[in-house]
């Protein structure tokens, strides 16, 4: 269980500065802990400590950040129990996804320590013409500076960890505000990073609420802003962040399409689909929201799917058998099943789930859903998904495209021509074939177009953003 509270962290050092925001069970509706709130001043101090963190953080070798990373690999695996249970409690989250995430975040701090020992430069050929005889250029990575750090609710460990973990692999001091509904996870990572060597200033962890947080956007003290979270807040942020460097992780309305090919692998197809469009009660930016099925098989495959939907179990996350735990408010459950009921009266039907109550969702199959609904052309963010068929896999493609997201999407084909048009076409981040877009592995480069942001994820792109290129060129002789 959780901790009666927990405090904040203010360069390196936990501070129980008050007990003023409250953690739900968002299972129960109880209040589960209660957790230290930084005002202003402490913002402001924080960032001023990791302007001052520099310094020593440049003179942090390579070898000691590795320590540092890999002594929270190690402490991760010995609370793995404690960091899944806090999950499933802060978050709503089943346990067997939160213990997924647990692993998750272990991967990405242990990619992020092989890293943090291989970051690179180069030798760049400067003699291409005879003025430049002689000369030799020669670039190397160095940290950007302070970094300001937004992570979302939805994945409150390992979100916050593709944030932290290449922070910790380059080197640069950073301040992070976890989402207040879900700050545990982050916390107990503090608590963690608190027991290395790290120099003062090196971290700082302050819930804190949105309308009190403009420093983690404004302030120019800060090189970079990295926000995972909604676009509404997202492209909202980018306007006021001024002169730093902005990463943005926002939303989608992911799409899978179904080719026509099948044949005995059906029901690995539906397995997949319910696994994205549902996991998590749904609350993924990559989980599966548009669901293109080839019409020779569309019959098949709808039948199957909504089998499988209905099988899929609702209740208490800390269940074992929970696949579909609550949202993360009742007002978000309001809002998804404002859009279905939207969607219905415009003439979709729901085929499978559909039942609300407070902040449970039923896994929900529908059909029929107008391309210019809310519910179709929005990130559903919910346990809701829409099937509808196609004839030519060129409007597929089109269909998928006709969003104003772009972060993943799954195509599942046994046509290698299909596959590389996919590839070509679909203008997106990422195209997973013969998987869902929910698929991600966490080295791999994580990033959306349009709507969806700005820059990419996973440890070694991180690691770009959080670095600048420094050239030196040298004259042979003089």
């Amino acid at each position: 269980m959780l901790n009666k509270t927990y405090p904040y962290y203010l360069a390196n050092v936990a501070v129980a500065a008050n007990t003023d925001l409250e953690v739900t069970d968002k299972f129960s509706g109880e209040v589960a802990t209660r957790v230290a709130m930084a005002d202003a001043a402490a913002i402001d101090k924080a960032i001023g400590y990791a302007v001052d963190a520099m310094p020593a953080m440049r003179e942090f070798p390579p070898f000691k950040r590795q320590a540092v990373l890999e002594h929270c690999v190690s402490r991760f695996r010995e609370r793995y129990d404690e960091l899944a249970m806090a999950l499933c409690i802060e978050a709503g989250k089943p346990i067997n996804d939160s213990r997924g995430e647990v692993t998750r975040l272990i991967d990405t701090f242990k990619v992020a320590a092989e890293e943090a020992v291989r970051i690179d430069g180069e030798i760049v050929n400067l003699e291409i013409s005879p003025r430049a005889k002689g000369y030799h250029g020669y670039v190397k990575r160095v940290p950007i500076g302070p970094c300001s750090f937004i992570s979302p609710f939805n994945f409150p460990l390992n979100l916050t960890a593709h944030k932290v973990a290449p922070a910790l692999a380059v080197g640069v001091p950073f301040v992070l505000k976890p989402a207040s509904r879900t700050p545990v996870g982050a916390l107990i990572m503090g608590e963690i990073l608190a027991e290395t060597d790290l120099p003062k200033g090196a971290f700082s962890i302050l819930p804190a609420h949105r309308d009190g947080a403009d420093l983690f956007t404004t302030d120019e003290r800060f090189k970079l802003l990295s926000f995972t979270g909604s676009p509404a807040v997202g492209w909202e942020l980018k306007k006021k962040a001024g002169k730093k460097k902005v990463i943005l992780e926002l939303g989608g309305n992911a799409a899978a399409i179904v080719d026509g090919d099948q044949g005995g692998k059906l029901d690995y197809v539906v397995d997949r689909l319910a696994f994205g469009a549902f996991y998590q009660s749904g609350q993924s930016c990559i989980g599966v929201q548009r669901i293109l099925v080839h019409s020779s098989i569309y019959d098949t495959l709808r039948e199957k799917l909504i089998a499988k939907t209905k099988s899929l179990i609702m209740g208490d996350p800390k269940d074992e058998k929970t696949f579909v735990g609550p949202m993360i408010s009742e007002s978000e459950s309001k809002r998804l099943a404002g859009w279905m009921e939207s969607a219905v009266q415009d003439g979709a039907k729901i085929v499978a789930g559909g039942k609300v109550d407070g902040a449970n969702f039923e896994a929900t199959l529908l059909e029929g859903v107008k391309r210019d609904s809310d519910l179709y052309r929005k990130e559903a963010f919910g346990p809701v998904a829409i099937l509808e068929r196609f004839d030519d896999f060129e409007k597929a493609l089109a269909a998928v495209n006709d969003s104003d997201f772009g972060l993943q999407a799954g195509v599942f084909t046994d046509s290698l021509a299909h596959a590389h048009q996919a590839w070509d076409r679909l203008d997106v981040g990422g195209v997973v074939i013969n998987d869902v877009p929910s698929f991600r592995v966490d080295n791999m480069p994580y990033g959306g177009v349009k709507d969806s942001g700005l820059g990419r994820e996973g440890i070694r792109y991180a690691i770009e953003d959080m670095t600048e290129l420094r050239l030196m060129v040298m004259r042979e002789t003089w």
